[in-house]
This record gives structure tokens, sequence and C-alpha cells, in this order.
């Protein structure tokens, strides 16, 4: 194979990896929109809200990912028309790979973003909000100053994981026609007979990416840390 048909296959790489990173963003911005929601509305201890929750979590909590990203890719037309049609409007809808992919993942790990954001909420010391309403802090932005941020610092473990399962989810949308890396890695080691070339390069994309994932995490963690009072460790006494 020469040379400038290998460089040319590795371009189409980069073209996947662009779409790879773009639906991996999106993915993840709508999940913790989601879950945001979610674990917000969870703490209004509401019967139907809990009922409604209980429904959505176990359902696409315990269906593989796949056959999420197949239900809105072949029945998200169906879904999308029935919904209109309730309100008297008959749209002609076509759902594109990308935007199933973008569905089922928002919905998919919007629940897992829902627990861990919830678990943060619930490991706040309750005498924060104590004390915001007793400075008279309003309530929204005792939310936005004095919660948020301290939910952010407990959920980022948590969401840091997510996304690097919502990135590795992304592969999976190849299986319904979306040209992302995995996609255009198997057309080049088909078209060249070298898989293991394509396949490990689009490996190491993956690697490279989680680990520069954990890397901005530790810096964004230490930079929430900054502040807080830590034990102070002191040697066996004898």
């Amino acid at each position: 194979m020469p040379l400038q048909d290998l460089l040319g296959y590795f371009a189409q790489l980069l073209g996947g990896a662009a779409i790879t990173v773009e639906l991996a963003f999106s993915g993840y911005a709508c999940a913790l929109t989601v879950g945001t929601a979610w674990a917000l509305l969870r703490r209004l201890d509401n019967p139907v809200v809990n009922a409604v929750w209980r429904i959505y979590a176990s359902t696409f909590m315990g269906v593989p990912s796949v056959l999420v990203i197949f239900l809105f890719y072949y029945g998200g037309a169906a879904i999308i028309g029935g919904m209109a049609e309730l309100v008297g409007l008959r749209p002609r809808i076509d759902v594109s790979p990308f935007g199933a992919g973008l569905a089922a993942l928002t919905v998919v790990q919007g629940a897992y973003s829902a627990e861990v954001i919830a678990g943060a909420m619930r490991n706040v010391p309750r005498g924060q909000f104590e004390a915001a309403r007793a400075l008279g802090i309003r309530p929204h932005q005792a939310w936005w100053y004095v919660i948020m941020p301290q939910v952010a610092r407990l959920a980022l473990p948590g969401l840091t994981n997510i996304w690097v399962s919502v990135l590795k989810d992304t592969a999976l949308v190849a299986l319904a026609g979306l040209n992302e890396i995995v996609a255009r890695s198997r057309t080049a080691a088909g078209a060249t007979k070298e898989p293991f070339l394509f396949f490990i390069a689009a490996a190491l994309f993956f690697i490279v990416f989680s680990a520069a994932t954990l890397k901005f995490s530790a810096r964004i963690e230490r930079g929430l840390d900054r502040g807080i009072a830590r034990p102070v460790t002191t040697g066996a006494q004898a």
C-alpha cells in the first residue's frame, strides 16, 4: 500500500475522530442537563415524580445502550410523529445516526448522571442550607453560589467516569451508520488489509483522550478543593 494512500486513510480517521468528539461533547452536555434536572426534581419528594423516575431509571439503566440507539434510530421517527399527531401536526421526520446516538447517550447517561448528582446533593451538609437562609441569601443564589459548587466537587469523580463512558459509547453509534472513527477504521482496515494498524490507531485515540480527561479532571479537582481544610495526620505515638 503506497504511503500516500495510507496517509489518506489516516486523514479520514481524523475526520471520524472529529465526529466522535462532537458527539461525545454534545451527549455529555445533554446528559448533564438531564441529570441535573432529575436530581433537582427528586428533591421535591413528589410521589408522581418518584414513580416516573423509577420507570425512567430502571428502563434506561437496565437496557444495553446499543438497543436504545437502535430504538431511536429505527423507531425515533414513529415516536416523534406520534407525539406530534397529538397536537394535530404531521411532520416528515428523518432521524440521522448522529441524532439517534445523541438522544440515546442523553437518556442513558442522563440517568447515571442524575444518580451521581443526587448523591452529591445528599452529601452537602445540611448546615450549608441553614447558614444560607440565616444570612438572608435568596434560594436561587444559595443554590448557585453555595450549594452547587460543593455538589460539583463531590460529584466530579463520578461525572468523570460518566464522561469516559460517553466517549466509549460513541463507538456503538457506528452500528447505526454513523461514520465516526471506529467505522472509518473498519473501512480503512478492509480496504488496506491492515487491520492492526488502523484499529490500534483508533484505540490510541480513545486511550489518549481518556488519559487527558483524567489529568484535566485532577486539575479541576485541585481547583475545587482550594480552601478546603484537610485533616492533619500525625505520626504514631510511642
